[in-house]
């Protein structure tokens, strides 16, 4: 362990001892240990304003609403955000769920034609020790020109980087005696050793901020940028951030969110299965708000996800703020003359038309071949970089818009998908990895939280399948579990007894999600404070995990 000046580091994982000390150097500790301390306590109350905004809403049973308090940041039409620059003003397509420590595929990405590459240390990255440095020393080369063949920093599509999202620690690191958030880990290091030279290229520094949940947040964020651009000698409002509004609290926020990051906005983006997640991390208890099969009911077409959309679009638009959508998650089969790959492709037109034609200013495709269909399909149906002068003044959202959750049961087959990617999402955490291939589509922490979600609300209110009337039960969902092992198996490759077992150790631990009393806010947070999870990196890094997602179906 390094002992630095009140900071305690884990050694370096096998083999990643050059891109430790890289990284780690002292003056990259004191930064860090010096970000850390000035904003741990901020952390903590965002943190705990979280708690007590949940706790108010049980005790109370309100619904969420426009806060009253900060009316008059909607009602003054004079501020706008300030003006990003010439590098994000076209953000048609970016290539999302980029796992940073996948050194083959951010290396495809920069030499793709995407506008950019969503640099992922969250939804689709496994946050181990050996994952993170590796990730954020691959930054690094990106950004200092070390790949081979690879265009240079200011040719190649921007990065955008998101670190992780607040709920989330680093085991591997202690400032003052406590283990250090993750997102200041990652966002730290990402700018003490890349955001100068980004700055001098005109490619940064620009990132995601993942999982705000309120205005309070975005302020918090705010602060940092600006200290880390005074620390590091940058000029004030160089780091740009888009916000993800993921959270149905931060949907009745938005302006305000923009508000507090006027100077460092990139913009708002808005995705379909966190947001939907958190319908049921804050209201999932009530009956009210029982969210139907997602596999036939939910889609960016339902009331309260086109209202959310729209309202991101219009609050974006009238502050001269960028919106984007989210992730085409389809992949593409191999055979491009084949009916499936012509239906796949028509499904991505469709879906992404939509946004499009809602005002959208970019979204992100996970199969780098929907890059150049997905450009033109923006080039046909919009003018210009961007959708800026879209200002959606025809349409007025309303909470109820934004809280009516679409009709429509269950299905044995959502039933059995959901548990499926549930299974799948924990055994590619305790193998180390972020992401995986299921049936066609790619799956990261966003559908695994919708996934065992939704389980989870089913058993609370014991809703009847549409099949044929059967209760949704823990012992239900557990036989189907036991059902499914054979499938999982395969989707997994599943070769040796260790493989098994690992599967075996997911299965239960997705049971054991899905029955608890009380919800857990985050797959990801119960994962990564559980012992089979931590006991787990030990075994990856020892030696180079496989970092190619399994299971494409």
């Amino acid at each position: 362990m390094l002992v630095h000046q009140g900071v305690e580091l884990e050694a370096p994982p096998s083999e990643l001892e050059r891109e430790f000390h890289t990284l780690f150097n002292s003056d990259a500790l004191l930064f860090l240990s010096e970000l850390i301390s000035t904003f741990q306590a901020e952390v903590d109350q965002v943190l705990n304003l979280r708690v007590l905004r949940k706790v108010q809403l049980d005790l109370t049973g309100e619904l969420p609403g426009f806060l009253k308090d900060t009316a008059h940041i909607r009602n003054d039409p004079s501020w706008r955000v300030s003006p990003v620059p010439d590098r994000l003003h076209c953000r048609h397509v970016d290539v999302g769920d980029l796992s940073p420590c996948d050194t083959q595929r951010l290396i495809i990405g920069l030499k793709s034609t995407a506008q950019g590459l969503q640099i992922d240390f969250d939804d689709g990255n496994c946050p181990t020790y050996h994952n993170q440095i590796k990730g954020i020393y691959n930054v690094y080369q990106a950004v200092h020109n070390q790949f081979q063949d690879v265009p240079p920093i200011s040719q190649a599509p921007v990065l955008m980087l998101r670190p992780r999202a607040w709920n989330m620690v680093e085991h591997n690191m202690m400032v003052n005696g406590r283990e250090v958030p993750g997102p200041l880990f990652d966002f730290g290091l990402l700018m003490f050793h890349n955001a100068k030279l980004l700055l001098q290229n005109q490619s940064g520094p620009f990132f995601y901020l993942s999982k705000v949940e309120s205005y309070m947040e975005a302020r918090l964020w705010s602060q940092i940028f600006f200290w880390t651009e005074k620390k590091l000698g940058l000029p004030a409002g160089c780091i740009k951030a888009t916000v993800l509004i993921e959270c149905v609290l931060a949907s009745f926020e938005m302006e305000e969110i923009l508000y507090e990051l006027k100077e460092h906005s990139a913009g708002l983006n808005c995705g379909i299965w966190d947001y939907s997640a958190s319908f049921v991390n804050k209201f999932g208890h009530r009956a009210d708000f029982l969210l139907p099969d997602r596999s036939k009911y939910v889609d960016m077409e339902k009331r309260f996800l086109h209202s959310y959309m729209d309202l991101l679009v219009q609050t974006c638009h009238r502050r001269g703020a960028l919106a984007t959508g989210g992730m085409a998650a389809l992949l593409l089969p191999r055979d491009k003359a084949s009916d499936l790959y012509k239906t796949v492709l028509r499904t991505v037109t469709r879906l992404k038309l939509l946004e499009i034609k809602a005002g959208v200013d970019g979204f992100m495709v996970y199969d780098m071949d929907l890059i150049e269909p997905m450009q033109k399909l923006f080039q046909l149906h919009s003018h210009g970089q961007n959708q800026l002068l879209q200002l959606r003044a025809d349409i007025t959202v309303t909470p109820e818009d934004l809280l009516t959750m679409p009709a429509g049961g269950v299905t044995l087959y959502g039933l059995r998908y959901n548990i499926a990617v549930g299974v799948l999402f924990i055994e590619a955490w305790l193998s180390g990895r972020g992401h995986f291939f299921y049936l066609g589509k790619v799956e990261d922490s966003a559908t695994a939280e919708i996934s065992r979600s939704q389980v989870w609300q089913w058993i609370r209110h014991q809703v009847r399948l549409e099949d044929d009337g059967t209760v949704v039960t823990r012992a239900l969902v557990s036989s189907l579990a036991e059902g499914l092992k054979e499938d999982l198996k395969a989707a997994i490759h599943c070769q040796t007894s260790r493989d098994k077992q690992r599967l075996m150790t997911a299965v239960s631990m997705f049971i054991e999600i899905v029955q608890k009393n009380v919800f857990p806010e985050f797959l990801t947070t119960y994962l990564n404070l559980d012992h089979t999870f931590l006991s787990s990196q030990s075994q990856h890094e020892n030696g180079q995990p496989d970092m190619v997602p399994k299971a494409r179906l």
